[in-house]
């Protein structure tokens, strides 16, 4: 899970404010429309050496009846994130170029099992031990890289330090390690990765399991009346806030509303010209002394997806990550999250119906349960990977404690996903044939 730093925010604002594009009208991206252009790629306005931004988020068409969806899914046997262990093939497991040689030659068969199943994990497999060995585990794959989602602003670490590597740190911070990382699909504003490998360099002392739930599952158990409400009403994140407006409260009263009206639409716009995000800016107040906020809000999108490959319905929601109310229950547990600088004056999310309307906390509990029901711990060990389907697998992490080492490298696609594709849809035609 990706966290703004006050920096980058900052510079965001700026260039808004020296920038024509400050006054630029934003687009309003609708809930399930695809971009009608093509994505941007950083090969044409950076080094060559880089990989390309993550790919627009695929939101697909709508499901034309919810709840008989979720009830299909009922009646299916669903498998989920089978595991790949190096003495089952009759490799030892420093056998690395066996290992390599096994992955070259069974990369589609793999990669069909990722789509399928949601994720395939790696035991046993000392090739992916080192960067190195997890870079061409993942090539010989055929996966294929891209940035990380809010490369532009946050700019996540690299597990080699190389600002151009491919492999990133994945929430290892000693300031985080009581923090436990709700389950979520990585996607940050128009972005979403279509698939992601999570690697083990080093295995904390204790705790700090990878966590993974089927979101198939998920919507699967989520109440039918529920479903319904989130689907008929779609959701909508609060991303950000900004608590550094009290200083408005000081201009006269006659001044303050065409004030208040020209910072909105100018922080709105330097922030969706910078991060590639269709934000709406709401005033509210915040801490005990009721200060000016600016609250940026995500636009209205769908809980549900048709997976991009298979058609298959399934949750795509990170309201178990995003929800104040759950981070605060969880930070009864464990702790509260331990800030080294001001970032947290701005990374506080929530989430709300897509009309803004508040959800209940009896329906976030239930959330929090069905999804807390599905979920997976695996307690990973140098070399581990854990290949996933961003959209139909979701991901978090347990609280550690001691020093952990994990990393992590997105995927723009694969090769032979337009294959699967083709054949997925050959598959649903015969069967309504």
């Amino acid at each position: 899970m990706v966290k703004f730093s006050i920096p980058a925010v900052a510079v965001a604002i700026g260039a808004g404010v020296s920038s024509t594009y400050a006054f630029a009208p934003v687009a309003n991206t609708g809930a399930r429309s695809v971009a009608s252009s093509a994505p941007l790629f950083m090969s044409s306005v950076a080094a060559p050496e880089q990989s390309p931004l993550a790919p627009l988020t695929v939101w697909g068409d709508r499901i034309p009846d919810i709840i008989e969806s979720q009830n299909e899914l009922k009646s299916r046997k669903m498998d989920f994130a089978p595991t790949i262990k190096s003495s089952d093939l009759g490799l030892a497991s420093d056998d690395k170029e066996g290992q390599l040689a096994y992955v070259r030659e069974h990369a589609m068969e793999i990669k069909q099992q990722m789509v399928d199943n949601g994720a395939v994990i790696f035991r046993e497999f000392d090739l992916m031990k080192e960067q190195e060995g997890f870079v061409k585990f993942y090539e010989a794959l055929g996966m294929k890289t891209c940035l990380d989602p809010l490369h532009s602003v946050s700019a996540r670490p690299t597990v080699d330090g190389d600002k151009n590597s491919p492999v990133y740190e994945a929430v290892n911070k000693e300031s985080r390690k009581n923090f436990f990382i709700g389950m979520h699909n990585e996607f940050v504003g128009t972005r979403a990765p279509r698939a992601a490998a999570f690697v083990c360099f080093k295995a904390a002392e204790e705790g700090g399991e990878f966590l993974i739930a089927d979101g198939r599952q998920i919507f699967r158990d989520l109440k039918t009346d529920l479903v319904e409400r989130l689907y008929n009403r779609n959701i909508r994140y609060s991303v950000m806030e900004l608590p550094f407006f009290g200083w408005v409260d000081n201009f006269p009263e006659f001044v303050r509303p065409t004030a208040m009206g020209a910072l909105k639409g100018l922080v709105s716009a330097a922030i969706n010209a910078k991060v590639d995000f269709s934000v709406d800016m709401q005033w509210g107040e915040a801490g005990y002394d009721n200060t000016k906020m600016l609250q940026a809000r995500a636009p209205s999108q769908p809980p549900i997806l048709v997976h991009p490959v298979t058609g298959e319905p399934h949750w795509f929601c990170n309201v178990h990550s995003h929800s104040s109310k759950l981070r605060k229950d969880r930070e009864s547990i464990y702790g509260a999250e331990r800030f080294e600088d001001g970032a947290s004056q701005i990374n506080k999310s929530d989430m709300y119906y897509g009309d803004d309307g508040a959800i209940s906390d009896e329906d976030l509990e239930h959330m929090d349960e069905v999804t807390m029901k599905n979920v997976q711990f695996v307690k990973m060990t140098e070399g581990d990977v854990v290949l996933l389907d961003n959209y139909k697998c979701m991901h978090g992490r347990n609280v550690f404690d001691g020093t952990r080492k994990h990393g992590v490298a997105w995927f723009e696609g694969w090769t032979g996903e337009e294959e699967m594709k083709a054949k997925a849809q050959q598959s649903k035609q015969a069967a309504m044939a």
